[in-house]
């Protein structure tokens, strides 16, 4: 495939990029001393990506999510998660919130999906939620915007 030709932000502005990586850092560990499951946070980054079609973050949170040991049918099956029935009540919840936040604009995040998030997950672990899919929901429109490129995997 070859590259595209727009311009890329994260490379045109370096620095507001590792801002925002540095920032994805932090979010990643504030999730992980909450007690976040290191799966959950990878299904909920990989659940956005899809929403927003981003390739780059899908082809990323693919590849996490299979080093973390997550099962391929798992991973297929993410985009009817309500549907599949493998989804533990936990990640149901997270991948509610990960909708409503992603898809803000269509009714903004409802009552009942706050309130079963917030049954589910402790303050900290929900408030380390939000950022989560705060922070892959603005990966996300900066791969898109750029048409970041992946690479093709052997095998």
């Amino acid at each position: 495939m070859a590259p595209s030709s727009r311009i890329h932000p994260s490379r045109t502005h370096r620095d507001a990029y590792a801002a925002l990586r540095e920032l994805s850092t932090t979010v990643g560990s504030i999730a992980s001393d909450a007690g976040i499951d290191p799966i959950l946070t990878e299904l909920v980054q990989m659940r956005a990506s899809q929403i927003n079609g981003c390739a780059y973050c899908l082809d990323v949170h693919a590849r996490s999510l299979a080093k973390l040991g997550e099962s391929a049918q798992r991973v297929a099956v993410l985009p009817a998660w309500q549907e599949a029935g493998l989804f533990s009540p936990r990640e149901c919840a997270a991948l509610r919130l990960t909708e409503a936040i992603t898809l803000i604009h269509d009714g903004q995040l409802p009552d009942d999906v706050y309130r079963e998030a917030t049954e589910l997950f402790t303050a900290e672990q929900y408030a380390a939620l939000v950022w989560v899919i705060v922070t892959i929901n603005s990966f996300n429109r900066i791969a898109i915007t750029g048409r970041y490129d992946i690479e093709p995997q052997p095998g």
